[in-house]
C-alpha cells in the first residue's frame, strides 16, 4: 500500500498529539475494515442521556494504541524486555481489540448475530487482516488470543488493567462530563512492572488503583448502566427484535443492502467460519445502515414497528424501574396486563414494549484475574487485601439490580 507520509500525528481531545508508531501500524489503520469504527458510536444510544457522548470506537482504539506505546516505553525503562517486533504487534493487538464491534456496539451485540460475541467477530477480523498483509499480523494476533508465551503483553491488552479499560474510562468520562470517572491513567502506567511474566502494579501506585477501581464502579451505575441509557436500548433492541420478525415473515422493509441481509437472515457462528462472505456483510454494517432503517421504518404500515421506530427517533423513552430487590410477582403481572390493555396488543405482542430481568456491576473480579501490588520486599498481594481503602467484602462483590421497562403512559 503505498502512500508518501505514513508518520502521521492526530490530535485527541483526552491525550494532546497521538503519534502513529509506524508504517504497517498505519496501513492496518487506514483498511477499510479499521475506518468503519468510525462509524460506531462508542457508547451506542448513552448520547441520549448525556448529549455529547457522540465519540466513537475508532477514537478509543487509538486512544488504548497511544496508552499501549506509553507502557511500552515505561516497561523498558525498568528493564523489561520489549522488542521492537513485540512492541509492534502489542501496538496492533490493542488497536484491533474492537474491531468486531457491530452497530452501536454492546447496545446491539448478541441481537444481529446473536451467537457471536464481539471478541469472537474482533479474532475473525485480525485473522483476515493478518492474511492481507501477507501474515505480518501473526505476533498481534497471537499476543491477542494468549498463545505468545510473554504473557503480560496479552495482560496490557485484555486484563483488569488493560489499556482498553484505561483509555474507556478517560475518554468516557471526558466525552459525558461525569468527573467521577476520572483517573490517573498516566501515574498507573508508570506504576506497572513485571514479576514472573505478570503484569503488577508497584506499592506506591496503590492510591492510584484504588481510585480506577471507584471510578469504574462510579461509572457503570452513572453512565453504562444509567437508567435512561438502558431505556433507550432497550427500545432500539425492541424495535429490531419486531423488524427481524417482520422481515423474516416477508414483509417488505426498506433497508440498507448491509443490513437487509441480516434482517431477512440469521447467521451463526458456523456460517462465520465456514463462510467468508459473512464477515465481509458485517465489515459493511454500521450505525448509519440501523438508523436510517430506524427513520424510514417510523412511517412503516406495521403498527407496532412504526411506534417503537417514531418514539426512538424523537427520544420518546421506556420507563424504567430500578430497584435492588426482584420485583412481586403481581406487580410485573399488573404492569403486562396494562401495557397490553392500553396499546390494544395482542399477548406475544407485549415484549416489544415490556420487559424485566436485572443488571450486575462487579468493579473487581478477582476469580477472573487479579490485580497484584508489588511490596518492597518484592511480594506481591492481592489488591482487595492491600489496599487500606476499598472493604475487601464489598469491592470484589456483584451488585444485582433488577429493572421493569415500560411505556410511561403506564400508570
Amino acid at each position: 500500500m503505498a502512500t508518501t507520509n505514513k508518520q502521521k500525528i492526530i490530535n485527541d481531545p483526552v491525550y494532546g498529539l497521538i503519534t502513529i508508531p509506524d508504517a504497517l501500524v498505519f496501513d492496518v489503520i487506514e483498511h477499510p475494515w479499521f475506518q468503519r469504527l468510525r462509524r460506531i458510536k462508542q457508547l451506542g444510544l448513552t448520547h441520549y442521556t448525556y448529549p455529547s457522548a457522540q465519540h466513537t470506537r475508532f477514537q478509543h482504539a487509538l486512544g488504548a494504541m497511544h496508552l499501549m506505546g506509553q507502557a511500552v516505553t515505561v516497561l523498558r525503562a525498568k528493564g523489561i524486555e520489549i522488542t521492537e517486533k513485540e512492541a509492534q504487534g502489542v501496538n496492533i493487538a490493542i488497536l484491533l481489540h474492537d474491531i468486531g464491534h457491530g452497530p452501536f456496539s454492546h447496545t446491539l451485540e448478541q441481537t444481529i448475530v446473536r451467537d457471536l460475541t464481539h471478541e469472537e467477530l474482533s479474532r475473525q477480523f485480525m485473522a483476515g487482516l493478518n492474511h492481507e498483509f501477507g501474515n505480518e499480523l501473526m505476533l498481534a494476533n497471537a499476543i491477542f488470543n494468549d498463545t505468545y508465551p510473554k504473557k503480560f503483553l496479552h495482560q496490557l491488552v485484555s486484563s483488569q488493567l488493560d489499556m482498553d479499560r484505561l483509555d474507556y474510562l478517560a475518554r468516557d468520562s471526558f466525552f459525558t462530563g461525569v468527573a467521577e470517572g476520572v483517573i490517573s491513567y498516566d501515574r498507573i502506567i508508570k506504576m506497572l512492572t513485571v514479576m514472573n511474566d505478570e503484569l503488577v502494579v508497584e506499592g506506591k501506585g496503590i492510591y492510584s488503583i484504588e481510585k480506577f477501581l471507584i471510578s469504574r464502579r462510579l461509572m457503570y451505575w452513572q453512565v453504562y448502566l444509567h437508567k435512561t441509557v438502558i431505556a433507550a436500548d432497550q427500545l432500539l433492541v425492541n424495535l429490531l427484535k419486531r423488524a427481524k420478525y417482520l422481515g423474516e415473515s416477508g414483509v417488505p422493509l426498506f433497508a440498507t443492502p448491509a443490513f437487509d441481509i441480516f434482517l431477512r437472515n440469521n447467521p451463526t457462528r458456523l456460517d462465520f467460519e465456514t463462510d467468508p462472505q459473512w464477515l465481509d456483510h458485517f465489515a459493511h454494517l454500521d450505525d448509519f445502515d440501523v438508523f436510517t432503517s430506524v427513520k424510514v421504518w417510523a412511517t412503516h404500515p406495521d403498527p407496532i414497528l412504526s411506534d417503537l421506530c417514531s418514539n426512538l427517533v424523537n427520544r420518546r423513552l421506556f420507563r424504567v424501574e430500578m430497584q435492588t430487590s426482584p420485583f412481586e410477582q403481581a406487580y410485573v403481572d399488573l404492569i403486562r396486563r396494562k401495557t397490553i390493555a392500553m396499546l390494544n396488543l395482542a399477548p406475544d405482542e407485549v415484549e416489544y414494549y415490556f420487559t424485566f430481568g436485572k443488571v450486575e456491576n462487579k468493579a473487581y473480579n478477582p476469580r477472573h484475574e487479579r490485580i497484584m501490588i508489588k511490596g518492597r520486599s518484592n511480594e506481591l498481594t492481592d489488591i482487595s487485601e492491600a489496599s487500606e481503602q476499598l472493604n475487601n467484602a464489598v469491592m470484589p462483590t456483584t451488585v444485582s439490580k433488577y429493572l421493569l421497562c415500560y411505556p410511561k403512559e403506564i400508570q
